[in-house]
């Protein structure tokens, strides 16, 4: 189904004019969909000068009005620009059926372009900031710019901003089709002075979550000691390892929970938690990683970073990934046993992602 909104944007000065059926590309992690677009040039006010698209991804990690040392705080991972007026000599690619309805829209002065993404970049992430924090938030954008300039990249050529026009726009990654079991994660812990142990056995039921849908976690305890296991926490942590500019880790509690369950010295347990993170519970946390959004519309927790086989992470900008822990809290007996506690915990790692939309239909904002 062909998308029931076309995205536009003009220049200030109403020369050429942007035009878009999505702002959403999908990583298919082997091969990335295709950035077409068109773009109506208005040749009157050109004196001479040429007309470009431009597509960058790029890494933001700070305001650029702070920018007061001559330090930049953009840092381009990708950029590639393409010639539309006037036309190249070279053969352009045969237009798309999405070009062709917005050609149709543009009508005269219409000039369609094409980018391919490599797979090796990352997706769209943000930053959440702080109430404080004004401008745009840290994290890695896509953006698709007009111009009209004398050379395509010309540093020492001043751009005025009424020849510019540009979009936001988002690479994102959805769960896969085929989904495996979750993985299972066994720990024994052996006690000083004592030849027992306490087992821990946590798993999940698959590979991969959807946003918003609750988690099965479930906890097996087989306790040979005479302790006693007081409590159990399941938490859920994400990790945004910044790998561009620096090795930076950032780690965020999304999840904590707390049951009084117990587990008596000689015995075994068995039940199954369901817990739910979402960025809803999240929303004062600030520098936890989110899916990019565009202007003001519900976003979620950032999505799990899959990358294919023997790609470089130098690249990626920021990596997200999941962590769900199973804490047990173990007391010794008598008197003074509650005050004096050990833990037992085991690890999983959790996959979160968006779901595939059903059918070829575009999402419309």
């Amino acid at each position: 189904m062909m998308a029931n909104r076309i995205y536009k944007k003009n220049s200030r000065n109403g020369s050429i004019c942007l035009y878009l059926g999505k702002r959403d590309f999908v990583d298919h992690v082997d091969h990335v969909d295709i950035v077409d677009g068109v773009l109506k040039v208005d040749t009157s006010e050109l004196h001479g000068r040429k007309v470009f698209v431009q597509l960058a991804c790029f890494f933001h990690y700070g305001k650029e009005d702070l920018d007061v040392i001559s330090l930049s705080f953009r840092k381009d991972i990708w950029i590639q620009h393409i010639q539309v007026y006037p036309p190249p000599a070279e053969d352009k690619p045969v237009s798309t059926p999405m070009q062709e309805v917005l050609m149709k829209k543009a009508g005269e002065g219409a000039h369609h372009f094409t980018f391919n993404v490599p797979t090796n970049l990352p997706c769209s992430v943000t930053f959440l900031p702080a109430a404080w924090d004004k401008g745009e938030a840290c994290g890695v954008d896509f953006k698709i710019k007009a111009y009209i300039a004398n050379k395509a990249d010309d540093p020492d050529e001043k751009i005025d901003k009424k020849d510019t026009c540009q979009m936001i726009i988002r690479k994102i990654q959805f769960a896969p089709d085929k989904l495996l079991p979750g993985p299972e994660v066994n720990i024994y812990k052996q006690f000083m002075f004592s030849g027992k142990t306490i087992h821990l056995e946590a798993s999940i039921e698959k590979e991969v979550y959807y946003h918003g849908e609750p988690i099965q976690v479930r906890v097996k305890i087989n306790n040979q000691t005479s302790k006693v296991v007081k409590k159990i926490k399941i938490s859920i942590n994400q990790t945004a390892d910044v790998v561009l500019y620096s090795t930076d880790k950032y780690t965020k509690v999304v999840l904590c929970e707390e049951f009084r369950d117990q587990v008596n010295g000689q015995s075994t347990f068995e039940k199954e938690y369901i817990v739910t993170p979402l960025l809803a519970n999240n929303k004062e946390k600030h520098g936890l990683a989110l899916d990019s959004k565009l202007k003001d519309e519900d976003t979620n927790l950032a999505s799990s970073t899959i990358l294919q086989a023997g790609m470089c992470k130098d690249v990626q900008g920021i990596l997200v990934s999941y962590k769900i822990k199973v804490n047990l809290m173990v007391v010794s007996g008598g008197v003074l046993g509650s005050l004096i506690s050990s833990h037992v915990t085991a690890e999983i790692p959790l996959i979160l992602m968006s779901p595939k939309p059903t059918g070829d239909v575009y999402v419309r904002y």
